[in-house]
């Protein structure tokens, strides 16, 4: 049996496991790790040794001759591989759009920089941190200074033993495939959730049709159109690379073992040997290129702009596609935040391409970026020997196949999510969020009492333990620290604080909405507690009552419509715009100051509360100063907005609790339990659930697995999910 047809079987064996066994497989995945690792192990040593042996063997002619027929045959897969991604948006039913939940938009603190990334000022670090780029450039480099060089010819042969003896231990870990693809598949298969994928389903159907269309069709038909070799033969030298590549969802590792099959392949059809040197230059350099699986990622664009509400036009794709393929010169990671800025699109969905990657993106990009790297690999060795040889009727074949299976690839998903109807949701995740922790008793009113109670003597903690309860005071709406969720409750960051405050000082709690501009009022006359929702400290809470320390930091933003994002993208364009932008403002002298001297070309006027802003007729203002993180939550409610952080104009603000002027006991009480509370991870956990919106682990059954739901070994009778 072949070593693709044993991988194969490895990997349908191992998923048949995961599904069947669960969670209980989930410990295989240390036997996959070990097996990823050791193919790792061969694939910088041999990079490093085939450029240069392979290199310094050629005359500058034969090189020269080699960089052109490989680029000319990337520039034709590049070019099919873009043509999918425009065709993309064919899939794409016709649903009402809806913004994600938003992460605020700070610019990152250290861009990763190009430079550092493909020209390395010690190659020695290079290979040791594994920077592949900086790598190849520094070898090609060093083969191409070979070729000039005199008595060359023993550093030749040493590089050949060497490339032998690596290659001996590529067959050995190569050997081990089809029980590390066994292992991969089966933790794979036992502990993925279909969850995971929820809100990404016509993204992922379209990127995994393009993707099964480009490796087993597409990329091998091109082959066989421009060389005697055939389709079948094509996909038989790369099988086994490419199912390894898929259940590891990394092309790099597999990098020896495309450029073995290759040149076997091609010495059993009597290639001269030149086709065996290119094989082993333009393997390498290949990888560092954009393949076709890493330019389908530039679908993501296309579809986070439908789903967001502000859909590309044709007239965007020529520079979506010139930006695209500077920027997927390096990081994907790098490049879909970039691509999502420029093209003024949300870029909260970054979070879902990040999943949409974990799922389903790594796998079966590096399916095609095998079979991507192995067409370059074996058209290009085969004009280096004289054997391209163009097949009219193969290509046409071919095209007319393609073309036709793409087609209704993308016609069959409308046509079923069409059926299936939306599923995509503005704020639910949000608006139903509940408590993360346990409460305390509770007693929420909707506004202070009239009369007030007389307060009883004694400092504030004095108060509590004779009222037996603590009084705190929270602003209506606001988001996402005070607010009341889809049913009716009072939830938020600082009420969960409020929560466990009450919890640890053994009393009940009392929440009493009262306006901001009133705290301090409400605080002196002893009627309140502790004032709490999102407080930011400025110059005028300093003089109106004491403040805690900050138990965490906001950064200013603009809550802008989406449209006018690039407005405001820098410091320099909020003051050249023109006419000049009209900017709501909360009435905070300290903050209307920092934006008169920061930009005093622009309109500010003042508004009452933060929902008028939300309210008002469109163009009435071009943005709202606010935090990006209660930005960010209120951009949820209404998506058709979001949040910017200008460049050059990033400017952080603390939070705190405010008491009575002059209560000091309970002032370093509270001090004192917000450093308990960022030791336990309490305000870690709190600010991933209410700011970040990160979902907590559900508290649900186990996975499903035909073990436990099906043959009912292991599961709880009681628990309806499980059976």
């Amino acid at each position: 049996m072949s070593l693709s047809a044993r991988v194969l079987i490895g990997l349908a064996l191992g998923i048949a496991t995961g599904l069947f066994f669960g969670p209980l497989v989930g410990f295989l995945g240390i036997a996959g790790e070990a097996f990823v690792r050791l193919l790792q192990m061969t694939v910088l040593p041999y990079i490093v040794v085939s450029l240069v042996g392979s290199l310094g063997s050629l005359s500058y002619g034969d090189a020269a001759s080699l960089g052109k027929r490989a680029g000319l045959v990337l520039l034709l897969l590049w070019g099919i591989a873009l043509t999918l991604v425009m065709a993309a948006p064919l899939a794409y039913p016709d649903w009402p759009s809806a913004s994600f939940f938003s992460h605020n938009l700070v610019p990152p603190e250290n861009p990763t920089s190009l430079i550092d990334l493909y020209i390395p000022a010690n190659p020695f670090k290079a290979l040791a941190e594994a920077v592949v780029p900086a790598v190849v450039v520094f070898t090609l480099a060093l083969g191409i200074a070979l070729i000039g060089v005199e008595n060359k010819q023993p550093l030749i042969d040493t590089l050949a033993s060497l490339n032998a003896g690596l290659t001996g231990v590529m067959n050995f870990v190569v050997g081990l495939a089809p029980y590390g693809v066994f292992a991969i598949g089966a933790s794979a298969a036992g502990t993925m959730e279909l969850d995971d994928v929820r809100g990404l389903e016509v993204y992922v159907a379209v990127y995994v049709a393009l993707a099964l269309a480009l490796a087993l069709w597409i990329l091998p038909s091109v082959v066989a159109a421009l060389t005697p070799l055939r389709y079948r033969d094509v996909l038989n030298v790369g099988r086994a690379a490419a199912v390894t590549a898929f259940a590891t969802g990394s092309v790099f590792i597999v990098l020896p073992v495309i450029a073995r099959r290759a040149k076997e392949f091609l010495e059993q059809h009597d290639a001269e040997e030149g086709a065996a040197m290119a094989v082993d230059v333009v393997v390498p350099t290949a990888f560092n290129l954009p393949s076709a699986g890493k330019l389908l990622g530039l679908s993501f664009v296309i579809f986070a702009g439908w789903i967001s509400g502000f859909p590309l036009t044709p007239f965007d794709y020529p520079g979506l596609i010139a930006t695209g393929l500077a920027s997927f010169v390096g990081s994907t990671f790098v490049a879909i935040p970039f691509l999502l800025d420029v093209y003024r699109i949300p870029s909260d969905t970054f979070q879902l391409f990040v999943i949409a990657d974990q799922v389903v993106g790594s796998r079966f990009g590096a399916l095609v970026a095998t079979m991507h790297i192995l067409a370059i690999t074996l058209v290009t060795a085969c004009a280096m020997s004289g054997r391209l040889r163009l097949n009219p009727l193969a290509l046409l074949r071919g095209a007319l196949i393609g073309l036709l299976l793409v087609v209704s690839l993308l016609a069959g998903i409308r046509l079923a999510f069409g059926v299936l109807g939306s599923q995509y949701d503005t704020y639910t995740a949000f608006a139903q969020r509940d408590l993360l922790l346990p409460p305390t008793l509770v007693r929420v009113r909707s506004e202070p009492e009239t009369p007030r109670p007389r307060p009883p003597p004694g400092d504030a903690l004095e108060r509590i333990a004779q009222r037996g309860s603590i009084r705190i005071g929270v602003s209506r709406g606001s988001l996402p620290f005070a607010f009341v969720n889809q049913d009716g409750g009072l939830v938020g960051f600082d009420v969960e604080m409020g929560h466990q405050l009450a919890r640890d000082l053994g009393v009940d709690l009392e929440f009493v909405m009262v306006p901001r501009e009133e705290f301090a009022e409400y605080l002196d006359s002893r009627y309140l507690d502790v004032a709490m929702s999102g407080l930011v400290l400025n110059p005028d809470k300093l003089l109106e009552m004491s403040v805690t320390h900050s138990y965490q930091s906001e950064t200013l933003a603009f809550v802008v419509p989406d449209h006018l994002r690039h407005d405001f993208r820098s410091r320099d364009a909020i003051r050249q715009a023109d006419p000049p932008l009209r900017i709501a403002v909360l009435d905070v002298p300290y903050y209307l100051d920092k934006m008169q001297r920061a930009a005093p070309e622009t309109e500010l006027v003042l508004i009452p509360e933060i929902e008028s802003y939300f309210e008002a007729e469109p163009d009435t203002y071009d943005g709202l100063l606010l935090t990006a993180e209660a930005g960010a939550s209120w951009s949820l409610i209404h998506p058709r907005f979001t949040v910017v952080v200008p460049e050059g104009a990033r400017m952080t603000v603390p939070l705190v609790y405010g008491v009575r002027r002059g209560d000091e006991r309970i002032l370093a009480f509270l001090n004192g339990w917000l450093e308990l509370k960022r030791d336990d991870r309490t305000i870690e956990r709190l600010y991933d659930y209410w700011i970040m919106g990160r979902r907590p682990p559900s508290k649900k059954a186990p996975r499903w697995s035909v073990l436990r739901n099906v043959l009912g070994v292991g599961a709880d009778p009681h628990h309806p999910d499980e059976l």
